[in-house]
């Protein structure tokens, strides 16, 4: 019998890539993100996706195209509830083409939600792969590097996606992040599109030591390192020409002592790692006023590396 008619399941935005980690490294953001409530229902099935909040009306309501549709759709089919009616509602707060993980807090926030209200029969890490099927469906690649973060919490890395194996890695409190979002939607698969597909073995070789130096850097709290690590060799050089005032942004940024910038995601969103909350709101000015000189407006927000993931916020 289920514990619960109804569960309500929070799960926050996330940073991926984070410049040398392209879809193997990503982190939870404190204090924006998605609801969904998972409701038991007896006579409709695939009924679409109830939607509400900011962004709401700018999403699909039909199952088989929303993310946490699908992410749910994905759930029952593996557990062998596909006869199992529910009834999907979300609060659609995180802008759409944002570069913070919109699309993985919904799927995040569903799959979380629906283990609730059936009694919680898989582990949290057990719910990532049904959540990157929203991923595939919202950009065309089932990557983990926001939807992981989004559930877990904290900082994870992706070491492998076949077999997926997932690791939580531990943040100095020190260190914070600041997430600057311009008003300006970039879709993840049109980003993704303009990627090259051919990368020379040299650019292979220097991404994959400025991976394994940011790891060794946030394990030895050498902010140094980190610093020196934070290049991005692959997709940050294709996709700055699709975000206005980038580099004025992350000049100013490392200016005003950010440890290092880049772009969240596949962007428009830009993120800074900075070693105190101070700083970190600091850079947040200097980045909303570059986006603003390049004539757009900006969300600022500041959070913790080691920030929760997915949670439940109420239940019936």
């Amino acid at each position: 019998m289920n514990p619960y008619k109804s569960v309500t399941a929070f799960a926050p935005a996330t940073v991926a890539n984070v410049s040398c980690g392209f879809d193997i490294m990503g982190f939870a953001i404190k204090g924006i993100g998605d609801k969904v409530t998972i409701s038991l229902q007896s006579d409709i099935p695939d009924s679409p996706v109830i939607l509400s909040g900011n962004y709401g009306h700018l999403i699909p309501s039909e199952r088989i195209k929303n993310t946490a549709g699908v992410a749910v759709n994905a759930f029952l089919k593996a557990r062998g509830n596909s006869q199992l009616n529910v009834r999907i509602e979300l609060e659609k707060n995180m802008p759409l083409g944002s570069g913070m993980g919109s699309s993985a807090s919904s799927s995040a926030a569903a799959v979380f939600a629906l283990n609730h209200l059936l009694g919680c029969p898989l582990s949290v890490s057990e719910l990532i792969p049904f959540a990157m099927e929203g991923e595939r469906i919202a950009c065309g690649a089932a990557h983990a590097d926001n939807v992981a973060p989004a559930l877990l919490g904290g900082f994870v890395l992706i070491r492998s996606y076949s077999p997926l194996d997932i690791i939580s890695v531990s943040c100095p409190d020190e260190l914070f992040c600041t997430l600057v979002h311009p008003h300006i939607e970039l879709q993840t698969i049109d980003a993704r599109r303009i990627l090259k597909n051919d990368i020379s073995m040299e650019d292979v070789v220097k991404q994959s030591a400025n991976a394994a130096s940011f790891m060794v850097a946030l394990l030895q709290n050498d902010y140094n390192l980190l610093g020196r690590s934070m290049h991005d060799l692959l997709a940050e050089p294709k996709r700055t020409q699709l975000i206005p005032g980038f580099e004025n942004a992350k000049h100013n940024a490392l200016n005003a002592g950010a440890i290092g910038c880049g772009i969240s995601g596949s962007g428009p969103s830009l993120f800074a790692l900075c070693r105190s909350e101070l700083t970190a709101n600091i850079v947040a000015k200097e980045i909303k006023k570059s986006f603003l000189d390049a004539g757009l407006e900006s969300d600022t927000f500041i959070s913790s590396l080691n920030a929760p993931g997915a949670c439940i916020v109420n239940t019936k």
